[in-house]
């Protein structure tokens, strides 16, 4: 959630900022704004609401703010309305109005995060005399800074120590102090920020794509570490004030990858990257002999050996790959597998036997709900592993193993490729641990493996016959209600396809197992109401038709989803996307590419905005 960049060199810093911002807008876009110094007290501030292009139109790209050491800010509002005055950068003093103006505040920063307990912090502000312009939870953090900083010694990286020891919650906070131009300071506690240094110039970010124009070397700041960035350098230091060292990381991912390419949106982009990101994945852990290896680090064979059971925790469409993987492992190897929605486990007494793996699931390695799980899980004893697309994240840096996908970076805030990559690294575990407890014969593995190899290609075929989804999805523009439906793997892929329809079409959308829809749910079937139908497990087709005649007697249109060969759903479906065989195990990460091209031209044909859905963010780092 929201978007922070920094920049401190020779250049003017504004037009920076915005280039920054625009790479990051994916993490939120209701309101905008930079604030930049070019060595004097003051600053300049200009905020704006709505999306980033006002913010650009408002300052001339920039160019209508000369200083060359600044911070920016795109917003996902959390307290407070979308507005200007609620929009960052926030002041230590009080915000007067619109347009460019001149602060010759003490204190000037951004946030990302959410802070639990700003209520008692601002009410301890007002008994230090100090006054309120916002309604956000940042004002008081910005505010609690300053009284730190003038109260005690005038150093910042002090003030903003004894800060973060008094809230609680979650932050990625960059400030400009006025008697440290050139300086920016920074600190973290489990929202993410990077940092990158070039010679004469240092920047920071909430995340990577808003660096790698200017540098692919990295620093990943640590959890509750702080930061004094400066022209071509940076320190690091941790909740005591001492310096410390943080590893450099390069990333082996261009500027490229984050631009559309020619493409209208990144969605479309990132679909049709889905066969490199799993091709990518499976050559990750496919040996040349055809053997299955993960870092040592992420997992032992005696390890595997050991499991007597997996929770797999994960929020959103991590969760639909859980539920998937869950189908899967179970199947191939017999270990008992529980998945949970993130946000439940970490709040509930479950019964955790000791010598079972939990595994967490997050496209961005900083998911709030999903780390908070993780650290349940390593306080109850119990082996970790993660499954990130983000190298240095805290998700994968907390686990005790990690195993990355390889999709490259996911701009849309609606996923697709790190989905598909996520699934991937599922399919490969339990293959991994059927092969390491001797659950399945050689020939039977060797075919699989095989197959896992041929997937990208099979994605590539969907993909060339897109163009009857687009006309299909022409047609069902006007809906305002779906239902998806299918049993074992077929539902968990629904569950998918129903969310990539509600988060990008605003369709009301919903997935059911298909033998749930007689307690109740068919009551709501209408007359031209859609359904459709996943049916790629050969022993559960018939079931699944049974309920889909069940709705069209009562008018629903019907969809059929299914693998080439399975000619009989034409019978009872209206309309047939047909898939290439593959071993059923494997069936999401085919099925799910006409689901994923369904919600994406239908949210098209409404003329809506596809990568920057409403009230969404990419990166949910709060609760």
């Amino acid at each position: 959630m929201c978007g922070i960049v920094g920049y401190t060199g020779k250049f003017q810093a504004a037009p920076i900022l915005l280039e920054g911002l625009s790479k990051l807008e994916y993490r939120g876009y209701d309101s905008a704004g930079i604030a930049v110094r070019d060595g004097s007290d003051a600053f300049e501030l200009v905020k704006a609401k709505g999306r980033l292009q006002n913010l650009y139109n408002k300052t001339d790209g920039g160019n209508a703010l000369s200083g060359t050491c600044g911070i920016g800010h795109t917003r996902w509002a959390t307290h407070g309305e979308p507005s200007e005055v609620n929009a960052h950068p926030h002041i230590s003093d009080i915000f007067e109005g619109s347009g460019t103006s001149e602060y010759d505040s003490d204190v000037i920063g951004v946030h990302n995060g959410i802070i639990e307990n700003y209520q008692e912090l601002a009410d301890k502000m007002v008994r230090n005399g100090y006054t309120f312009y916002s309604q956000t939870d940042t004002e008081v953090l910005i505010k609690l800074v300053d009284y730190y900083y003038k109260k005690y010694t005038h150093d910042p990286i002090d003030a903003m120590s004894k800060t973060m020891v008094r809230v609680r919650g979650s932050f990625a906070l960059a400030l400009m102090f006025k008697d440290r131009p050139g300086e920016i300071y920074a600190a973290r506690k489990d929202s993410p920020l990077v940092i990158g240094v070039t010679d004469d110039a240092a920047y920071l970010a909430s995340d990577v794509p808003a660096l790698l124009k200017y540098t692919r070397d990295v620093y990943y700041v640590g959890n509750l570490e702080m930061a004094k960035i400066v022209p071509g350098d940076v320190e690091f230091y941790n909740l005591d004030g001492d310096q410390t060292e943080v590893l450099l990381t390069r990333i082996d991912w261009d500027a490229e990858a984050a631009e559309k390419g020619g493409y209208e949106h990144f969605m479309i982009k990132e679909i049709h990257e889905q066969p490199k990101a799993v091709r990518d994945t499976v050559n990750s852990a496919m040996g040349p002999d055809g053997e299955i290896a993960f870092n040592e680090a992420a997992l032992t064979d005696e390890d595997i050996r050991k499991i007597s059971q997996i929770n797999i925790a994960a929020c959103g469409s991590a969760y639909h790959v859980g539920m998937t993987a869950q189908y899967v492992i179970e199947d191939l190897t017999g270990i008992p597998v529980r998945v949970d929605l993130a946000s439940e486990f970490r709040y509930r007494s479950l019964p955790l036997d000791k010598n079972a793996l939990a595994v967490f699931i997050s496209q961005s390695g900083e998911t709030a709900d999903t780390l908070a799980a993780l650290r349940k899980a390593k306080e109850s004893g119990l082996r970790t592993l993660a499954i990130v697309n983000v190298l240095g994240s805290s998700i994968a840096r907390e686990a005790d193993g990690v195993i990355y996908t390889l999709a490259g970076p996911e701009i849309s805030v609606a996923t697709t490729k790190a989905y598909s990559a996520q699934l991937i690294v599922c399919y490969l575990l339990a293959l991994k641990f059927a092969r390491v407890r001797d659950t399945i014969e050689d020939e039977k593995y060797r075919e699989m493996t095989g197959e896992l190899l041929s997937l990208p290609d099979k994605i590539n075929s969907i993909l060339n016959d897109k163009e009857r989804i687009q006309w299909f999805a022409s047609k069902h523009a006007h809906d305002s209600d779906m239902f998806f439906i299918g049993r074992g793997v077929d539902y968990s892929v629904s569950m998918e396809g129903s969310l990539k329809m509600k988060e990008i079409s605003y369709i009301h959308s919903e997935a059911y197992p298909a033998g749930e829809l007689k307690h109740g749910t068919i009551s709501l079937i209408e007359e031209g109401t859609l359904v459709v139908g996943a049916l790629t497990q050969s022993a559960l087709i018939e079931k699944t038709l049974s309920n889909l005649v069940e709705c069209r007697s009562r008018g629903a249109y019907i969809m059929g989803l299914t693998t080439y060969g399975n000619y009989s759903v034409e019978d009872t479906a209206s309309f047939t996307v047909y898939i290439p065989k593959t071993d059923e195990h494997f069936a999401a990460s085919l099925a799910v590419v006409p689901l994923q091209l369904l919600g994406y031209y239908l949210s098209v044909s409404k003329g809506l905005d596809v990568d920057k859905p409403r009230n969404l963010a990419k990166s949910v780092t709060v609760e």
